[in-house]
């Protein structure tokens, strides 16, 4: 088959971004023909083995960009702060125009047999404009975007309508998009996010090189991780709440928050409030990296408000550490107490009191080895890409 993916954001520091790349490079070493769209600030000299053309943005980086202004956003990525809210008319407008001309002229030159879009939002829409049958995963932000801004409703209700198939990451993203777009229940199919086995996976790690690669001389007794965009949903001020009580307990605990966001200046301010020297931000890591973290880390937490999926989660389980989530979107769908805990959403107290709980317990090594192998038998990039292959040839063959 000849695959051609698109998606609003980068390939690196999304959740979208990253499932889009993992499935262009597991359809490549399937044997079929790969071409993605994206859109950046930047071009990303990655040696990536799929073709690629990029949306260039913002004129304040580029001299001569395909969009004057940055990259919108549903909350924020690590290389733009800027949102489909805040943006006028006009730039919408351009933005949209954008996306169904490079869409057309990929499709001519490549020649796809099915288009793939990323989100329920201007991608379908742009696909649709093609006449090549076309599928669109519903990444959960999407939807949080159609609640809030009903100037995007005509493009993504037409392009969501018109659909072979809409995959969905999580149950409650399921049943969001369903009520949202008032689809038939047909149209859709749970098909949850997949990791990539190659990186995350149980190794070896080094705390004080590691950890000196972030540039800090330290080796922590105990440690906790985070990984994620700073933005509100994600709760990372719940996290740095629960810190303050679980530091009494085990003084030698550190806390490592991978990524970076619009709200990094009010958690850095946080940390300085809690007199917390032990909570280090690391800023945008590469997976790699965020794997060694996972790796070294004895517990992974993830205290989101709101969570579609939570592929950080299964990332940490698949090198071993235990997991301690919030009850919020599709999480519930694969933490439980064999490989971590759930608590209640907005409840620093309880996050802490299932943090400390693992921590005392030592459960990486009573809990670790049998989350590698959920992870792996559950949620691994083959597993999930072969139900998309199939939910592809459908959409060709109908």
């Amino acid at each position: 088959m000849r695959v051609l993916l698109i998606n609003h954001f980068p390939l690196q520091g999304s959740g979208s971004g990253i499932y889009t790349m993992n499935i262009a490079q597991e359809l490549i070493k399937e044997g079929h023909e790969v071409f993605v769209i994206d859109i950046d600030n930047q071009y990303d000299t990655s040696d990536y083995p799929f073709q690629r053309r990029t949306i260039l943005c913002d004129e304040t980086k580029n001299s001569n960009p395909d969009l004057k202004f940055n990259f919108p956003c549903f909350t924020t990525h690590p290389r733009s702060t800027n949102t489909y809210y805040n943006i006028s008319d006009d730039k919408l407008e351009q933005y949209v125009n954008k996306f169904i001309e490079i869409t057309q002229e990929v499709v001519a030159e490549f020649k796809p047999d099915i288009i793939h879009a990323q989100h329920l939002w201007i991608t379908p829409y742009a696909a649709l404009q093609t006449g090549v049958p076309y599928v669109v995963t519903a990444h959960g932000t999407d939807l949080m975007g159609f609640r809030k801004d009903e100037r995007y409703h005509k493009y993504a209700l037409e392009g969501a309508r018109n659909a072979s198939k809409i995959i969905t990451i999580s149950r409650q993203v399921y049943n969001d998009t369903l009520n949202l777009y008032e689809l038939p229940e047909e149209q859709l199919i749970l098909n949850p996010n997949g990791f990539d086995d190659n990186i995350f996976k149980v190794k070896k790690v080094d705390k004080a090189e590691l950890f000196k690669k972030f540039g800090l001389d330290i080796v922590p007794k105990k440690l906790v991780s985070f990984v994620g965009k700073f933005t509100d949903f994600k709760g990372i001020d719940l996290l740095i709440k629960a810190a303050r009580k679980i530091t009494d307990v085990f003084p030698q605990v550190a806390f490592a928050f991978a990524g970076d966001g619009k709200l990094m200046p009010d958690m850095k301010k946080l940390k300085a409030e809690l007199n917390l020297d032990n909570v280090h931000f690391l800023g945008h890591q590469t997976q790699i990296d965020v794997a060694s973290l996972y790796n070294a880390a004895d517990v992974s937490v993830v205290p989101s408000r709101i969570e579609p999926f939570g592929l950080v989660a299964i990332e940490a389980l698949a090198c071993g550490t235990p997991v301690v989530a919030t009850r919020a979107g599709g999480l519930p769908d694969f933490v439980n107490d064999k490989v971590g805990q759930l608590v209640e959403m907005n409840n620093p107290e309880a996050l802490a009191d299932a943090i400390i709980e693992e921590l005392r317990n030592n459960t990486k090594q009573t809990k670790g080895k049998y989350a590698v192998s959920y992870a792996r038998e559950n949620y691994s990039w083959n597993k999930t890409l072969h139900r998309v292959i199939e939910i592809y040839k459908g959409a060709i063959e109908t």
